[in-house]
């Protein structure tokens, strides 16, 4: 039998991971099967140990449950510790380890598959949740000039900051705001609110974006978000998720697997279906 894995949200559909990583286990030559597994809002730690009940030897974890599966982890890896904030579970010998490679999977799609390099850039990381928290630390280690987090609510934009003050080169590295307080443009733009799961805009003001800005929506689609076609509309270059996924999705198949896939053949081949 397969070794089984999932990817746990809600909502869930949209999800592309099953084709991933049917395309990472023909490459590599695994034996696993992946599905979708759609867990209700106040049911993610039940449905865990019913994977676990069934064998399942890991799972990807999306919104909303990111900072839910940190909690329920009985063991953290550094990057998740940080980012309180876990993305990757894996089960063996009766634990439940948690990981973070979102961070890494942005990363390596912003600088080796849109070519952007980050040192010495500034970037605005739009919300503060747990798909903000798992990026701070692997776009710090590329070393930028700053990190700005803008959140509606200052005060966990804040928390946040203090949360990787200690990881900062420099005081100042790392910083909040509010929306209204954004007045210049940016070197990269990252939309990590769920805003675009429902078609909406998150309240970023054109001010942000110029023709130098890389615009990135952490969440993709068959159709540009709001956010990616406001800040085209303002001179921005644009970029959804669907980078960062299939790169987040190597990172997580090493773990469960030792080995890491390829990712610019099965990223281009999903890029022609979209």
């Amino acid at each position: 039998m397969s070794d089984q894995y999932c990817v746990i949200g809600n909502p869930i559909g949209h999800s592309r991971s099953p084709d991933i990583h049917a395309s990472f286990a023909s490459e590599t030559g695994q034996d696993i099967s992946y599905e979708r597994v759609l867990a209700p809002l106040d049911g993610f730690a039940e449905t865990v140990r019913g994977l676990i009940e069934r064998g399942y030897r890991g799972a990807n974890v999306t919104v909303p449950f990111k900072l839910e599966a940190a909690s329920l982890a009985t063991r953290l890896e550094e990057r998740a510790r940080l980012a309180g904030a876990v993305n990757t579970l894996r089960f063996e010998n009766g634990e439940i380890v948690g990981d973070n490679t979102d961070g890494p999977g942005l990363v390596a799609d912003i600088v080796r598959n849109a070519g952007v390099p980050l040192g010495g850039k500034r970037v605005l990381l739009l919300g503060a949740g747990g798909a903000a928290r798992g990026v701070i630390l692997p776009i710090l280690q590329h070393a930028p000039q700053a990190i700005v987090i803008a959140n509606r609510t200052h005060a966990t934009a804040d928390a946040l900051v203090a949360q990787f003050a200690a990881q900062a080169a420099h005081p100042g590295q790392v910083s909040a705001c509010g929306f209204d307080d954004i007045a210049a443009a940016f070197d990269v733009v990252i939309n990590a609110t769920s805003a675009s799961l429902s078609s909406s805009m998150p309240p970023v003001p054109a001010a942000a974006f110029s023709r130098n800005t890389l615009a990135l929506d952490m969440m993709y689609g068959n159709k540009p978000s709001p956010f990616m076609a406001f800040a085209a509309s303002h001179g921005a270059t644009t970029r959804d998720g669907l980078g960062m996924l299939v790169e987040q999705a190597a990172e997580a198949f090493a773990i469960w697997r030792g080995v890491r896939p390829q990712t610019a053949a099965i990223l281009e081949q999903m890029r022609s279906k979209s």
